[in-house]
């Protein structure tokens, strides 16, 4: 079967084998090594893999201080977790972008160890070829299957706006963002918005600000000291092998963790 595959195909194939050896390689060193519950800390710039062109994305996170108690009985502690998801990214239109996230993963938390977490499917609209325009836009949509100790419900779901503006070597980029478990209706719905400024400093280098949000339901947000904000200092390096995003955060209120690192590798699969 593998002697059939076209180039791309067998890049493909070779890729996806070797970040899954990766992922074992993480689940066994982990403990050892660096030891919140979320598989990815990014602010979306309406950018997409070029039509036809596959990418995939190793997202993981590292929270040396954080919350020590669960989000909901049975699930992950954050505090000393270590978390992460493969993203696989197929360019269908120059507007339209497929995605799977497979495996999310927890490489140890406390009490557990490592583990699978589950998958999650999203489609990504934007304005085509965003990083050319001034204004740039998209919505995503992302369909979440979730194991019991990462998420209190099965299945879940994200809606996230993307909206910003390209002011020479500045970027501004707001994500309005919306969680549901599909229960409660439209009150029930989590906003938990992201922001980030950022400084090109050369087609290379990038520093950039920071901030994500979970506000609570539309219905009631929660007290703001338990609301959950963190700011964040974020380092980016484009080349031709591998983009590479750096980051480390600070939270500013009780709902928050106190210090987290983030570490991303993307690579389109030419």
């Amino acid at each position: 079967m593998y002697s059939f595959m076209g180039h791309r195909q067998r890049q493909f194939f070779k890729l996806f084998a070797r970040a899954f050896a990766a992922i074992a390689v993480l689940l066994i060193v982990a403990p050892l090594a660096l030891q919140a519950q979320t598989d990815e800390i990014q602010v979306y710039d309406a950018s997409i893999a070029p039509q036809g062109i596959y990418n995939v994305t190793l997202h993981s996170n590292y929270t040396p201080i954080g919350r020590k108690n669960p989000a909901f009985p049975g699930g992950i502690i954050p505090d000393n977790s270590v978390n992460g998801g493969v993203e696989w990214a197929y360019g269908v239109r120059p507007w339209f972008e497929q995605g799977l996230y497979l495996p999310i993963f927890t490489a140890y938390s406390k009490g557990r160890g490592g583990s699978i977490d589950g998958f999650k499917i999203r489609e990504l609209f934007v304005r085509p070829h965003a990083d050319q325009h001034k204004y740039f836009y998209g919505i995503n949509f992302e369909f979440s299957v979730n194991y019991s100790y990462w998420e209190s419900h099965t299945v879940s779901s994200e809606v996230r706006g993307i909206m910003g503006v390209h002011l020479h070597k500045w970027d501004l980029i707001y994500n309005p963002i919306f969680d549901t478990d599909y229960t409660g209706g439209l009150g029930g719905l989590e906003f938990v918005p992201a922001g980030r400024i950022a400084y090109n400093f050369n087609h290379r280098w990038a520093a950039a600000g920071e901030e994500y949000s979970d506000d609570g339901p539309l219905r009631g947000f929660y007290a703001t000291n338990n609301q959950f904000h963190e700011i964040w200092a974020v380092m980016d390096h484009y080349s031709k092998i591998v983009d590479i995003e750096a980051g480390v955060g600070v939270g500013v209120t009780g709902g928050a963790d106190k210090l987290t690192f983030k570490l991303m590798f993307s690579r389109d699969l030419n």
